[in-house]
């Protein structure tokens, strides 16, 4: 099952998500050499600078998604204000569809 990771960050944190972003990029990295990322990117504010992500993830239950959220170097650097997970059925233009 798909998992929209939808994280909107805490205020004022660029300087924190551009420490920690190659981290974050390395973890994503490794969930995409394993199948387990499915799209992502950040959310951008007003000036077009990061704000949030969102991140789709493929996991069996809601559980693992968290754990696989919960595991995120951005995650583990505090961050995010919030991050809510939703199940997500990707229905149009997914490759291979």
């Amino acid at each position: 099952m798909l998992f929209a990771l939808i994280c909107t960050d805490k205020p004022d944190s660029l300087d924190l998500r551009m420490e920690i972003r190659p981290d974050h990029v390395s973890y994503l990295n490794a969930l995409n050499e394993s199948g387990v990322l499915k799209l992502a990117g950040p959310f951008l504010d007003e000036n077009e600078k990061p704000n949030g992500s969102l991140v789709v993830v493929e996991a069996d239950t809601r559980e693992e998604a968290h754990r696989i959220a919960a595991d995120d170097p951005y995650s583990k650097a505090g961050l995010f204000a919030a991050v809510d997970i939703r199940p997500y059925n990707w229905v149009f233009n997914k490759p291979g569809a």
